[in-house]
């Protein structure tokens, strides 16, 4: 199928929604929070130091991602209207049949189930939206909250990948989590929810 060149607006469960990011004072903010963070500057290209130029350059490339046909990155939004975090669907292994999946939440945002129900959500607009028949994601053992966050999703952990990314300047072990669109209901059942009553359908331009 073809893909939509635009991040599509997602609703998730619990009032989160999910939309593109934008040149605004909250993203802006949003970044600056992750900037502050002792992980999340390590996994990621968010900024550290911060400044508002590198919070600027960091959402550009966010949209020249999709531009180029690498992903899709979206915003988690919080009911009211607030930033917390962000989820990527990356489309490098796309002709392999898979793609992979990325996360982060704000201190902010985080002990509230927003960050699964995204994950849900974009998991269900790429297997049943855009036909991905496999979804990964790579979580550092150590890290529980994001492996819960994984497994509520409805990922299941494979096992673990010795020395599979370099993180702060060293080479660590990554457990491997998937979520296959032709996985038994009980296994895709999350996913399922999503692609039914929550994406609403939104695979062209925002």
């Amino acid at each position: 199928m073809e893909l939509p060149d635009r991040v599509p607006g997602l609703t998730a469960r619990a009032g989160i929604t999910l939309r593109p990011w934008r040149l605004s004072e909250e993203d802006l903010d949003l970044v600056r929070q992750a900037s502050r963070d002792d992980y999340i500057p390590a996994i990621t290209t968010v900024p550290r130091p911060y400044t508002d130029a590198e919070g600027a350059a960091f959402v550009r490339r966010q949209w020249h991602r999709t531009e180029t046909g690498r992903g899709y990155p979206f915003v988690i939004v919080a009911p009211g209207g607030r930033p917390v975090g962000s989820v990527g669907l990356w489309l490098k292994d796309l002709d392999r049949g898979r793609a992979s999946l990325g996360y982060w939440m704000a201190g902010s945002g985080r002990g509230r189930g927003a960050a699964s129900a995204a994950l849900e959500a974009v998991a269900g607009w790429a297997l049943h939206g855009l036909a991905v028949p496999r979804l990964e994601l790579y979580v550092e053992p150590w890290n529980t909250a994001s492996r819960r966050t994984a497994e509520r999703a409805g990922f299941r952990r494979e096992g673990v990948l010795r020395e599979r990314m370099q993180i702060a300047g060293e080479l660590r072990d990554m457990d491997l989590y998937s979520l296959l669109r032709g996985a038994p209901p009980e296994e895709d059942r999350a996913a399922e929810a999503s692609a039914l009553g929550r994406f609403g359908g939104t695979t062209g331009s925002h």
